[in-house]
Parts: C-alpha cells; structure tokens; sequence
C-alpha cells in the first residue's frame, strides 16, 4: 500500500561510524522565544531550528542555506480482518463498508466462558490465499519455535510492508541507515502463563531455553533486524496503549537525527487469554453488557459504552526520508508532519477528565507541524468505549479545535474511533489507526464509528461529527491520530496531505 511521508526538520549524519575526539558541537533550538542549547558530537553540523511566521520550520546550516526535510513510509497490517499482503486493502475495504471484525470468545475454552467480558478482535485464521492467519504459511518451523506470537504478527506484516515498499537494502551502507523500532504493550502472556505452569509441575526442566527471548518485547524487532541484515537503530517501546504511536513518532526522530535513512517501525500485540481477560475485567476496563452481541460491544462515543474489547495484531509502517525515497522513485501518500507527547501525571488507569494531557499532545503536534487547529479536517480518536476516557478526549479535542486559530462550529469538527470496528488493539492500536489516518487523507474518506447510536453522556459535551455508524466522503488535507495509554502517557500524530 502507499507511503506516508513525514515533513521533520532534520540533521543528517553523513558521517555514520566516525570516530570523534570527545569535543562538542552546540546545537540551538530556537521555538516560541526560547533557546535550548544541546550538546552533539562534532560529526554533524551545526544547525538551527526556526521558527518562521508562517508557523512552518526550516533548518539552517552554517552557511545559512535553508533545508527542508521529510520522512515517508509504506505500510502493512495484521488486524481482526484480515492478514498481511491482503490486509491493508481488505481491511480497510471494510471499514469502510461497516463491517466488524468483532466475534464472541466464549466458545474458546471453558475459560473464557467463565469470564466477564467474552468478546475479542481475534486475527482470522484461515488460508494465507485467503488473507488470514496460517502460521505454518508464514513461518518456517524454526521461526515459528523461537518467536512468540506478536513477534510473528510484527514479522509478517514488517515483511509485507517492505515488500511493498521495494526495500531490502544489500550493500553496507544502505543496511547500516536501516533500522527496526517494533513495539508491544504486554507481548507474550501466553508463554508467561504456560511456562509457569510448567514449571510448577515439573520443575526447572521444563522451562524452555527459548522462553526468555521469546518474552522479550525487543525480540520483535531483534528478529526482523536479523532476517533482513539491517544494522541501524534497533529498538522497542512498552508504553501500554500509547506504543504502536510512540514507535511510529520516536522512529521519525532517529531519522530526524541522522541515525538512519529508513525505519521498519509499528506495533504488535497478541495477548487474548483468559489471565489477560480477568485481569482487565478486575480493572472494569472491558466491554461486558454485549456478549451476546458481540458486533455491538465496541461502541465508541455511545452513552451505552461500557469497556474497550480487546483485539489482537499488528501494524508496521516503513519510514523513510524523503530525498533517500525520492532518489530510488519511491510513492509517496502523506506526510508525517508532527508529533506530540504529554503526561496526564495523574492516575494509574483512569484519564484526567479535563482531558489536559491528550490536549497538550494534540497541541504539540500541530505546533511541530506549525498547523493551526481550524486546518484539523479529521481525528482518528483513542476512545476506546470507556465511559472516561472517551469523554475526557471529547473534552480535549473540543478544547483544541474549537479555541483559538479553531473552528467555528462543533458540526465543524470531524471525529471517529475505528475500535469500533476490530476492538482495541493494545500496543498495536497506534500504529493500525495511525495507517487508517493515512487512508482517510489519501482517498478523502472518513471512517466510522460503528455502533454509535445516541452520542452521550452527556449528549450536549457530545455534539461533534462522529461519522456514526457510515463512512463519509470529504475532504482531508490534515489528520490527527491520538494514542493514549495506562500510566498516562500520551502521543498523537499529525498526518497531511502531500
């Protein structure tokens, strides 16, 4: 599928794997009347980050000479519809058309009959012809022993995007600016509940050699750094909800720095088991008024919400800067243009009900991009059907859009959540909905929040356009995508058009 194209204002290290004699460069950020001076080896060049008066950014080196720099990417996913080369176009179809991906788990075992919430977005299992989940399709016997499920969803799907994008580097240096940030929320649960059970029974004979780096959330990106030679920047985020964005926005920034020309960068989770389950129930974090409905569940906005589902898959994107893109006739769909992070600083589970910090995220995010808010054509939204936090970034997004260098009108403000539709991914959930962005600007299309029947409560905080229930053709030159995650952590990502 296309390209995402990040519009960051970068300093490149033409200079990767020099020696340097421990001197220091200074580096001046000048944003919003401040200056902060940041140490850097002599390698890179001096620069300056300014800010102009139409709120865009350049780079100035030495000699004074203006840069512009930019970031794209391709992308792929494994998601509750469907599976890799498939999955982008068969998932996406439909979205659009309001089917959901959504089904009833209690048949499973006997375990999830038992439990509270017994609804999931499960990736389909099926013919790989058929875009669905064979694991013996995808891996080799060998691969499929050393990786634990989201590793293997990250795989597949980190294979599909780069085959996509037609990149899979060979000389030296090309693997060297090739670099791999792969996230996930909780990782392999299934392989902490089994070993533990096996040790228990039989002692320490029966924990597997592989049983650690199996656990390891890195060892998503370690393997596709490995399977592809990629040398570059190898790293993972564990930031609860908020991982598939704060991979996507951190990866953009290692190329912004000149660690790397290209990234592999998204999120993966599989963690749909009975422990998982209670453990979210006990937290009253989940759906439970729909088992016997389970399309229904999910329903982002409603006054009948009453918990997120849990989902499972993976969503990969490949970042790549924009002279290196252009050079090798890369197609580009859209631009990365910014990113913003906040803390709520407040609770373990529970959002702020001002909705502070996911509005100084949003904030952040324009202000790198230098968007004013009345540009916002469309909110890929968080809200994951809880009766909290769904309101909370009501509140922000209001805040934002309707203040000042905002819109005019509520009706004005364009805002949907796609959980509606294949549940709440985790750690996965940013980067997915960050691709469903990307979708809405390239065909001008916004997707819908299935099951939104009576916007609320109250009904009057919910007075926004949330694309209920259908999909709606408009105009999209600006999205935001929003992340938010337990401990409070923030991230949203600003997408234009090119």
């Amino acid at each position: 599928m296309g390209w995402l194209k990040a519009r960051l204002q970068h300093e490149r290290d033409r200079n990767r794997g020099q020696g340097h004699n421990g001197e220091m460069d200074n580096i001046l950020v000048e944003a919003e009347e401040r200056t902060i001076s940041m140490a850097i080896g002599p390698e890179r060049k001096q620069i300056a980050f300014i800010k102009e008066e139409d709120q865009k950014y350049s780079r100035e080196d030495r000699a004074g000479t203006p840069h512009n720099s930019e970031l794209q990417a391709d992308t792929d996913l494994v998601a509750p519809f469907s599976v890799e080369e498939l999955g982008v176009r068969q998932t996406w179809k439909r979205l659009i058309d309001s089917q959901c991906g959504i089904i009833s788990i209690k048949d499973r075992s006997p375990e999830f009959a038992l439990l509270p919430s017994q609804v999931a977005g499960l990736v389909p299992l099926g013919s790989k012809d058929d875009g669905r989940w064979n694991t013996k399709e995808h891996l080799s016997p060998t691969d499929e022993r050393r990786m634990a499920r989201f590793a293997q969803y990250a795989m597949v799907a980190s294979e599909e995007a780069l085959n996509d994008a037609g990149w899979f580097p060979k000389n030296e240096d090309d693997l060297v600016a090739t670099g791999v940030y792969m996230g996930s929320g909780i990782g392999s649960l299934d392989d902490v509940y089994n070993t533990t059970v096996a040790y228990e029974k039989g002692g320490y004979r029966k924990v597997s050699p592989l049983f650690v780096p199996r656990l390891l959330i890195n060892l998503a990106a370690g393997h596709i750094s490995m399977r592809y030679g990629f040398k570059g920047p190898n790293h993972a985020a564990t930031t609860a909800c908020t991982t598939g964005a704060h991979s996507i926005g951190d990866a953009s920034r290692l190329i912004q720095f000149g660690d790397a020309d290209v990234m592999v960068a998204g999120g993966a989770e599989s963690c749909i088991h009975p422990l998982a389950i209670a453990g979210f129930s006990r937290a009253r974090s989940l759906a439970t008024k729909f088992n016997d409905q389970p399309m229904e569940s999910s329903r982002p906005f409603d006054r009948e919400r009453d918990g997120f589902v849990i989902g499972e898959g993976a969503g990969v994107v490949v970042l790549e800067e924009l002279e290196h893109a252009k050079k090798r006739g890369a197609n580009i769909y859209a631009e990365v243009a910014g990113y913003g992070l906040s803390s709520d600083a407040y609770h373990m589970t529970a959002p702020r009900e001002d909705g502070q910090g996911p509005n100084r995220a949003m904030k952040q995010a324009l202000r790198h991009a230098g968007i004013k808010p009345s540009a916002v054509d469309y909110v890929n939204a968080h809200a994951t059907s809880t009766q909290l936090g769904d309101t909370a970034e009501n509140r922000a997004i209001k805040e934002l859009l309707l203040g000042e260098d905002g819109k005019d009108a509520a009706s004005k403000v364009n805002v949907s959540s796609t959980k509606g539709a294949i549940g709440h991914l985790l750690g996965a959930s940013g980067s997915v909905e960050s691709i469903f962005t990307v979708l809405g600007i390239y065909h001008n299309t916004l997707p819908p929040t299935l099951n939104l029947q009576n916007p609320g409560d109250p009904a009057d905080e919910f007075n926004c356009n949330y694309v209920a229930k259908s999909a709606q053709q408009h105009k999209v030159n600006v999205a935001l995508s929003n992340s938010f995650g337990f401990g409070g952590t923030n991230a949203s990502l600003c997408f234009r058009k090119i």
